[in-house]
């Protein structure tokens, strides 16, 4: 949302330089993103009266003295004709920078002697400082200013542009008029419409004639698509340029200036956050507006010169013949406002949210209107905005309004909240009187009176906080506007929650804790893919059309974050996201869903070190250590085992339990060459089917949790061992078709109890071992928790692991 710091200004006469607005909305209302001065590059232009002149013989330039606020007067040669003494024009002193003019920089002006006479800069005319075309002559202006004024300051144009992050359940918020109510709020300042400028009967006078009468007749047969439909005949306008004031505001909002019609339906847009459309009333056939679907096929040329195709899933605005604008997302050219436009029919309406979202998606165009009409307008806004309108627009274009008509079949019903004092203490940790959050709530337009019983007051919501629907959303406004710097910061006693961690959500945060605490970042992508037709559930109404399927894995996100920070030449990656995967299910139910957690890993293991060339960097086992962590995170009190697979890219796979519920991969990267390899791991935490009814409590998305192991996840303690390990080191020929995995079960088994420990500390590889095996030394630790084990007992179990390896597996060792 663009504001302008001058328009604001208008609404609410407050003292905040833009730098203080800016702190002052974002720490109440919404994130300021930026400051755009405008019209910067005529900061050093400024109001000068010419004192003196005279001819310069033999030439058409005159010599003259001028005022322009300093101590001396100053002496500037002129080429223009209409320099008169007496009068104010801009002045650029020497050292000024003149505004640039397209691809061409701005001059800097310096003194210079020009036929005998030394000048100190120059007066400018509109074109030069790119606020006209007027090429006659200086710009004489129509000011009381005094010399040395600012040219802004006394002209306008020295605004400052407010670029306001609104978030989507904010639409109250895309407008000055919806800005300035949170302003008056919290500077405690009156906030009213801004005056708009006596017009110029004269010039607003059509050329020829009385102007033609037309009448429109209003027909809405698609009340879905536009439950509110508001309109009026202006007879007898007169089509032509903006004056000044009127195109200043469009263009500080980043608009450009195109008649003063067109200008101003998008002033009032800007103002109150009501799109409005002009129609030429002479061009809508059979003299009536009819609001319906659109016919299959049906096509229509837009306001941008592209012709489209609608379908009966899109609201148009159609006269007896043809369609004339879509509804809620852009006009058509047939209808166009143009200068030989004489009667008007005005537009204001309330369309379909989600029709309006879909017909721009369909048809690929975004606008000014569309944004507002997606997010919301206010259901009562129309009439009053169609007055402003019918205002403006006599204001600037003339023409005589005719009778309203407002076709609203089902009013919205008021909404009421209660709001419970003792509540808001609660949820904010400081008590608020109840004259305080009536005081807060009514300053932003809600309604509040007693409720029926002591400690609640109930509370009236406005039509334009759709927002707003509980109790919590009222509480969210009294933190907000009371200021969350003035919430006490000190810590609460910890009260235990009666309600039980949802399983879940347990296991979700201990993965989170422990990558977090391993250095990895957490992830919130959407869950949006390419994909393909085989193998993935196509959204019906996607956002992008690149991205047009739900992922079949998590990882796949990550690789397209990866690949992300390698376009910028970053290659050490450390990611995790929790959330969904999806898989096709039977036609016309919802996909299958599995809650999972991945995350991947490229570049270096270590931040880099003088001691050091290069840091290692991250290779399969660490990949597979990674694994390991997240499942034993996940799954504290169950049996994890990652078993080799070597298939493609699939490095192991993760059992729990004895069931497999993910893997250790490679992931494979659109990659420059200098780019390390990927590894990723990726776990199913949950699984949910599409079509059934799932446990109360456990699942939110319409489905049946497959529920992850039940071994209690609570922490046991164990006493430090008091009695000595006995360690042997083991070197066995293990063939290479025998994964190590398969080595190490057999002998926890065959070890029993007193094996304690044990792990692979060497691999060899080459003479002495024959073909086709390898040589793999284990580390053994052996103890007893109550007494010392001797030498008999250690050799014994040493001999049964090498008896029970040999008849399981065929390994031996090594001689």
């Amino acid at each position: 949302m663009n504001a302008s710091y001058n328009w604001l200004r208008a609404f609410v006469d407050f003292d905040l330089t833009p730098a203080a607005l800016r702190d002052l909305i974002t720490s109440r209302t919404a994130t300021v993103d930026e400051l755009v001065p405008l019209r910067a590059d005529l900061a050093g232009i400024v109001v000068a009266r010419v004192v003196e002149s005279q001819p310069i013989p033999e030439t058409r330039l005159t010599a003259n003295r001028v005022d322009a606020g300093g101590p001396e007067l100053l002496d500037v040669v002129c080429g223009a004709p209409n320099v008169a003494v007496g009068k104010l024009y801009p002045f650029a002193a020497s050292g000024t920078t003149l505004p640039a003019s397209g691809s061409k920089p701005g001059l800097t002006l310096g003194k210079r002697k020009i036929r005998g006479f030394l000048s100190n800069g120059m007066l400018c005319s509109q074109r030069e400082l790119g606020l006209g075309a007027d090429e006659d002559g200086i710009w004489e202006l129509e000011t009381d200013a005094a010399p040395g004024t600012p040219l802004v300051d006394a002209v306008g144009g020295g605004d400052t542009r407010i670029v306001v992050d609104v978030l989507p359940n904010r639409a109250d918020l895309l407008s000055h008029a919806g800005l300035a109510r949170e302003i008056a709020a919290a500077t405690g300042l009156p906030m009213h419409l801004p005056e708009i400028p006596a017009a110029d009967t004269d010039a607003l006078v059509a050329d020829a004639g009385p102007p033609p009468s037309v009448d429109i007749a209003v027909q809405v047969d698609d009340a879905e698509g536009a439950p509110r439909y508001a309109g009026r005949m202006v007879r007898g306008v007169r089509v032509g340029p903006s004056p000044r004031w009127l195109a200043e505001r469009v263009e500080a909002v980043g608009g450009r200036s195109i008649n003063n019609v067109v200008d101003a339906t998008n002033y009032v847009m800007h103002e109150l956050g009501q799109p409005m459309h002009a129609f030429d009333a002479a061009k809508i056939g059979g003299g009536r507006i009819v609001v319906r679907r659109a016919r299959p096929g049906e096509r229509i040329t837009t306001l941008d010169g592209v012709e489209r195709t609608l379908d009966d899933a899109m609201t148009v605005i159609a006269d007896a013949d043809r369609a004339q604008a879509v509804a809620g997302v852009i006009g058509g050219a047939d209808s166009e406002v143009t200068e030989t436009t004489r009667d008007l029919f005005l537009e204001s309406a309330r369309f379909d949210s989600r029709r309006t979202r879909a017909t721009r998606r369909r048809l690929g165009v975004s606008t000014d209107a569309s944004y507002r009409f997606e997010r919301g307008v206010d259901f009562e806004l129309a009439p009053f905005a169609l007055e402003r309108l019918t205002q403006v627009i006599v204001a600037v274009a003339g023409g005589t309004p005719g009778p309203a008509v407002d076709v609203y079949p089902a009013p919205v019903a008021a909404r009421s909240l209660d709001l419970r004092v003792a509540r808001v203490a609660r949820l904010l940790g400081d008590p608020v009187p109840a004259e305080e959050c009536a005081r807060l709530l009514g300053s932003i337009g809600f309604g509040v009176v007693a409720g029926e019983e002591p400690g609640i007051l109930r509370v009236a919501v406005p039509s334009w906080r759709a927002d707003v629907e509980r109790e919590v959303d009222l509480i969210e406004e009294v933190a907000r506007l009371r200021g969350y710097d003035a919430l006490s910061s000190d810590l609460r006693p910890y009260r235990a929650s009666t309600v039980p961690e949802a399983p879940l959500a347990a296991t979700s945060r201990r993965v989170r804790e422990a990558l977090v605490a391993a250095g990895l970042l957490e992830t919130r992508a959407m869950p949006f893919v390419a994909g393909s037709a085989d193998g993935y559930v196509r959204v019906l109404n996607p956002l992008a059309e690149n991205e047009a399927h739900l992922r079949a894995n998590v990882l796949e996100s990550l690789a397209r974050r990866a690949e992300y920070n390698l376009t910028h030449m970053q290659g050490n990656v450390r990611l995790f996201e929790i959330g969904a995967a999806f898989a096709p299910a039977k036609p016309g139910e919802l996909p299958n869903e599995e809650y999972r957690i991945a995350a991947l890993i490229m570049g270096a293991r270590r931040p880099p070190h003088f001691t050091e060339n290069e840091p290692p960097a991250f290779d399969e086992w660490d990949a597979k250590a990674l694994g390991e962590m997240i499942a034993e995170s996940a799954f504290p009190r169950a049996s994890v085992v990652l078993s080799p697979v070597g298939q493609g890219d699939t490095l192991w796979a993760i059992e729990v339990d004895g069931e497999t519920r993910g893997s250790v991969r490679r992931v494979p990267l659109d990659a420059p060459v200098w780019a390390a390899p990927a590894f990723g791991a990726e776990l199913r935490l949950a699984t949910i089917e599409a079509g059934a009814v799932a446990p109360a409590g456990e699942n939110v998305h319409g489905g049946t949790i497959a529920a992850p192991p039940t071994r209690a996840a609570v922490p046991r303690y164990r006493p430090l061992p008091t009695t000595p390990a006995a360690e042997r080191d083991l070197t066995l020929v293990v063939p290479t078709t025998v994964p190590a995995a398969d080595v190490e079960r057999v002998m926890r088994r065959a070890g029993g109890d007193i094996l304690e420990s044990l792990a692979v500390v060497a691999e060899f590889r080459g003479a002495g071992v024959p073909a086709g095996a390898r040589a793999l030394t284990w580390r053994l630790t052996f103890r007893h928790p109550e007494r010392t084990l001797g030498t008999k007992e250690v050799e014994g179990r040493r001999e049964k692991l090498l008896r029970t390896l040999e008849s399981e597996l065929g390994v031996k060792q090594r001689a």
